[in-house]
């Protein structure tokens, strides 16, 4: 577990915050939050599709002050940027999910909490005014879905959001390495008993992997999600979607969101980049509900080129747990701050006054 070391010099860009973070953090630790499956080839192509698009940007059209503000479910947000669900950010911090969500709160974005989270639903809540949102991974035991979703919505939660992509767990070979397992005393407060932690693990295995195996449930079918659409008090979400007729048949079963996402390339490896499977489930979803992406989002010409292919907005995972874990909430506010102040150069630059005004018209791929 990471302490609050302040970077040496004041980062200036999301990229600055990881080989900071590297110096404080367990490798272990570090390894789980920045590796991907097997090869690693689904994490190296999310990022590696944005450099696909250049823009072609309007002169005698810029602004100083372009409006960044975007609506999701009903809910106004300062831009289109919120804080995907990570799990266990207690290892990144002491403060963990509680300096996360307070920075996303104060930033006027979505926080989004895991299902297993160092922080509990209701002590996220507490410390946070903003829309927060509740990610679920889908138990064995329905009882055990049916009270986290209920208490998620006692709790003032906005919507809850639920991972398709994960029937098992990727093959995340730097856990084996390492036999990764949750550091001692800490454990996943939203759940109880012998569910509350993962165990210990040997050289060659994941606990966390093991984890997945016993308790999770990895017969998900469509049945499944009109269910949990069916009994939600809250709307939900689906993460994990990256085919269009995937997100069509999300829609037919009731969702009121499509998070395109191949788990930061976590899962599957050699998947589709989330902004190449982008465009096919925006057009199959035909503006019946919003349509978000994650995964490789490191600058605010990321997000601009995410929109302009029709996502409403993004999600952002390891840049806040690196921000996290260099400066705890000081470190999540200061990266919101520097991804809101690209977007504003950018769309100036572009010459774009509003989201609204974003396009493909305004893109090249190379």
């Amino acid at each position: 577990m990471a302490t609050s070391t302040p970077t040496a010099s004041p980062p200036v860009r999301l990229d600055d915050f990881e080989p900071a973070a590297r110096e404080v953090l367990p490798k272990a630790i570090y390894d789980y939050f920045a590796g991907g499956s097997e090869d690693e080839a689904a994490l190296r192509g999310n990022r590696e599709a944005f450099q696909r698009y250049r823009f072609r940007f309007k002169v005698l059209a810029s602004t100083l002050q372009p409006d960044t503000r975007c609506e999701l479910l009903g809910d106004a947000f300062t831009m289109p940027v919120h804080l995907a669900p990570t799990a266990t950010q207690r290892m990144a911090h002491p403060d963990g999910e509680l300096a996360a969500a307070r920075a996303a709160s104060e930033a006027g974005v979505i926080y989004g909490l895991s299902t297993l989270s160092t922080a509990s639903i209701e002590e996220a809540a507490a410390v946070s005014q903003g829309v927060r949102w509740f990610q679920l991974y889908m138990y064995r035991d329905r009882g055990i879905t049916i009270d986290m979703i209920d208490r998620a919505a006692r709790a003032g939660y906005r919507a809850v959001t639920l991972t398709v992509d994960t029937p098992i767990l990727g093959r995340r070979e730097r856990d084996f390495r390492n036999a990764f397992t949750l550091p001692g005393g800490m454990r996943y407060e939203n759940l109880t008993g012998a569910l509350s932690n993962s165990g210990k693990a040997d050289l060659g295995e994941s606990a966390l992997s093991r984890y997945f195996t016993d308790q999770l449930d990895h017969a998900l079918q469509w049945t499944d999600l009109e269910w949990l659409v069916g009994r939600s008090k809250l709307p939900v979400l689906v993460k994990g979607v990256v085919r269009a007729d995937d997100a069509r048949r999300s829609v037919a079963a009731g969702v009121r969101g499509i998070i395109v996402s191949n788990h930061g390339g976590r899962q599957l490896d050699y998947a589709i980049a989330t902004l190449d499977a982008l465009p096919d489930v925006v057009a199959a979803v035909r503006n019946e509900v919003p349509v978000l992406l994650d995964g490789g989002i490191r600058r605010g010409t990321d997000v601009l080129k995410a929109l302009a292919l029709g996502a409403q907005s993004v999600l952002i995972g390891r840049p806040y747990l690196w921000a996290l874990a260099v400066d705890g909430y000081d470190g999540v506010r200061r990266m919101l701050q520097l991804m809101r102040d690209e977007i504003t150069v950018s769309m100036s630059l572009l010459g774009v006054k509003r989201l609204s005004e974003l396009s493909t018209d305004l893109l090249s791929r190379i």
